[in-house]
């Protein structure tokens, strides 16, 4: 087994979330964003879950991450078939959770030094 230390200096990480927030790098975030280790993407779609398009998608197919973490409010809710096959055909993981877990596991990928994104969408 190889131990080995990991830093987070220099990327962004969630410092706290709650059901209508999250803190990133010590500001607080009341509607959706996208964070990725070097950069944070705020208001990435004005939609919800119910009403999220094709072109929202896309914005997340363009990062040119290795997986996606989709963070769905308060309660794990997929969104429509069509709009994760886009994620299979590019090769890009698509992990579709509830918002608090997204943020959990935002963190520990990011740490490893994953191409790993996460957006979020608020209830």
């Amino acid at each position: 087994m190889k131990l080995h230390t990991s830093t987070t200096d220099g990327i962004n990480l969630f410092s706290a979330y709650g059901d209508d927030f999250v803190t990133i790098n010590q500001e607080k975030y009341f509607e959706n964003v996208v964070l990725l280790p070097d950069a944070i993407v705020p208001a990435w779609t004005s939609t919800t879950l119910a009403t999220l398009t094709e072109a929202d998608m896309e914005k997340l197919l363009a990062l040119k991450t290795e997986i996606i973490l989709l963070g769905t409010g308060k309660r794990l809710r997929f969104p429509a078939g069509n709009l994760l096959r886009p994620f299979a055909t590019a090769g890009i993981g698509l992990d579709v959770m509830d918002l608090k877990a997204a943020c959990r596991t935002y963190n520990i990928l990011a740490a490893e030094g994953r191409k790993v994104a996460a957006a979020l969408l608020f209830d």
